[in-house]
């Protein structure tokens, strides 16, 4: 493998990985979203 194929490889996998742990921070930063229609308050016994 040349240089420059191994240097593109190592670069396209770590924007790949960076946008990877981006939206993955996101998601488990997000605040969970507030429903309020839950089953539990709808729920008759």
């Amino acid at each position: 493998m040349s240089n420059q194929a191994l240097l593109m490889m190592v670069f396209t996998e770590s924007i790949i990985a960076i946008i990877t742990v981006y939206f993955f921070w996101k998601v488990l930063k997000t605040p969970p979203k507030q429903d309020s229609g839950s089953f539990s308050e709808n729920k008759k016994d």
